[in-house]
């Protein structure tokens, strides 16, 4: 392992111990600035505080999880009310694995239903249920209503382009380096 060249010491709390600069088997790190470091932690908290809330109402007022209602928007978002399992994995950016198990049970709750894929027979679709459209439905408006009082209320015209325009630009970096 490299030499790690530090202040020693240092408080990771108080960023004004934190080095500029940590130099590591010839990488130079660039760390937060003050500024910088806010801003993360703020946008960390937010992103907590928001997903936390949205799951806590969400299953309060219509007892689906954040997840089951993602896989659900997904499903309704296709014409066909059905999406292949990899393709749903793509989405929710998760593994294969944890699509397959949570897919699992909300078949047991008649949110979705498998259905094999007659083009393919490797794989499967996964395919809303009258109850899934049911919920979904019913979920919906409480879950825009609280998106609208947490997010989009508090901001000006201005500063919603302004979000959006930030956001897609952090997206659009991040889909170009994986």
């Amino acid at each position: 392992m490299g030499d790690v060249s530090y202040t020693s010491g240092s408080n990771l709390c108080d960023v004004s111990t934190i080095p500029d600069t940590i130099v590591d088997m010839n990488t130079e790190v660039r760390w937060l600035t003050t500024q910088e470091q806010h801003l993360w932690r703020n946008w960390l908290k937010l992103n907590t505080e928001l997903a936390a809330t949205l799951q806590r109402e969400l299953h309060h007022d219509a007892g689906l999880s954040m997840p089951d209602y993602e896989v659900l928007v997904h499903l309704t978002d296709n014409p066909a009310g059905r999406i292949r399992v990899t393709e749903l994995a793509a989405l929710l950016q998760w593994e294969r694995s944890r699509v397959s198990h949570h897919i699992k049970r909300m078949e047991r709750r008649g949110l979705v239903e498998r259905a094999e894929c007659t083009e393919d027979g490797r794989g499967a679709w996964v395919v809303i249920t009258p109850q899934g459209h049911a919920e979904i439905k019913q979920a919906a408006p409480g879950h825009v209503t609280a998106v609208r009082r947490l997010m989009f209320d508090v901001l000006s015209e201005e500063e919603k382009a302004d979000l959006a325009a930030v956001i897609d630009k952090l997206l659009a970096e991040s889909t170009t380096r994986r």
